[in-house]
C-alpha cells in the first residue's frame, strides 16, 4: 500500500498533492469534453431535423409555395442549431416581404409570420431602376409590373427622402382636391424644389421652402385659381408658384398670366 496516498491530504507530500490535483482536473475536463461532444451529437442528430415550416400572416402578393421555394433552401441547421436571425433574413429576402418573425415549435417545426409591404407609390430611381415605396416611406425592390393596375402615383427624388416625399403627398392630395384632379407624379429635386403632375395634364411648380411654406403656397393657389380659369374660360396647363407675391399660370390656348 502506498503510505503517501493513505495519509491525510494535509500530511501528503507537495508533489503527491499536485499530481492528484492535476489528475482530478484532467478527469473534470475529460468529462466536460465528453458531455459537450454528446450534446453536439444530440443537437445535430437527424432526430431534430426541421420537418415542417408553417407560414401565415400577409400572403396577398406571394403564395406559400413561392415563399417556401425562395426561403427554405437558405435555412441552415436543425431545430436547435438554426440561427433564427438568419432564418428571418431568409424570409425577408423574398420579394414583397417586409418583416418576418421566426420561432421554433417543439419538436421539429418552424412557425413563420409575415408582414408584406403595402405599396404607396412607384419610385423612379436616379439609377434608372424603378422601385416601390411602401406606406412606411421605405423603398423596396419588387416587380413594378405587379402594381400596374393599382393606379399608384410616381415619386422621384433622392432615395433618402422617400419618407418625406410620401408625407408631402399625403398633405398635398387633400389640399388639391378642389382642382378636381389627382396627383400622378410628385418630385423633389436635389435642391429641395417640389413639382407636381396632375392627371388633368397640368404641371405645378411649388418651389422650395419648409413643408409649411410649400403647403401655404399651394393652398393660396387653390383658393384663387377658380377665378382665373373662370375669367379666361380655359383649363390649367401649367402653374409656377415660385414667385414671391403671386404665381404665373399658363392656360390652354391662353398666353401666360401672372396673378398677384
Amino acid at each position: 500500500m502506498n503510505r503517501a496516498a493513505a495519509l491525510p491530504l494535509a500530511e501528503q507530500p507537495t508533489d503527491v498533492r499536485l499530481m492528484n490535483g492535476v489528475a482530478s482536473g484532467v478527469f473534470v475536463l475529460a468529462g466536460a469534453a465528453l458531455a459537450a461532444a454528446a450534446l453536439m451529437w444530440l443537437v445535430r442528430a437527424p432526430l431534430f431535423t426541421i420537418r415542417a415550416v408553417e407560414i401565415d400572416g400577409d400572403l396577398g402578393r406571394n403564395s406559400v409555395n413561392t415563399i417556401r421555394a425562395n426561403a427554405v433552401p437558405r435555412l441552415r441547421g436543425n431545430f436547435f442549431s438554426l440561427d433564427l436571425d438568419q432564418g428571418r433574413e431568409a424570409f425577408e429576402s423574398v420579394p414583397w416581404v417586409r418583416n418576418a418573425v421566426v420561432r421554433r415549435v417543439w419538436p421539429d417545426r418552424l412557425a413563420v409570420r409575415l408582414e408584406e409591404h403595402r405599396p404607396a407609390a412607384v419610385w423612379q430611381g436616379e439609377d434608372g431602376n424603378d422601385r416601390l415605396v411602401n406606406t412606411h416611406g421605405e423603398l423596396f425592390d419588387a416587380n413594378v409590373g405587379d402594381v400596374e393596375d393599382d393606379g399608384l402615383p410616381v415619386f422621384s427624388g433622392p432615395d433618402e427622402e422617400a419618407a418625406a416625399v410620401l408625407a408631402m403627398y399625403g398633405k398635398l392630395r387633400p389640399l388639391l382636391e378642389p382642382l378636381d384632379a389627382e396627383i400622378t407624379e410628385l418630385r423633389l429635386s436635389h435642391r429641395g424644389s417640389w413639382g407636381v403632375e396632375l392627371d388633368s395634364g397640368a404641371t405645378l411648380e411649388l418651389g422650395r421652402g419648409s413643408e409649411d411654406e410649400v403647403l401655404a403656397r399651394a393652398a393660396r393657389f387653390v383658393r384663387t385659381l377658380p377665378e382665373v380659369t373662370a375669367r379666361w374660360r380655359a383649363p390649367l396647363q401649367y402653374a409656377d408658384l415660385r414667385h414671391t407675391d403671386g404665381y404665373a399660370v399658363r392656360l390652354r390656348g391662353v398666353t401666360t398670366k401672372t396673378i398677384n
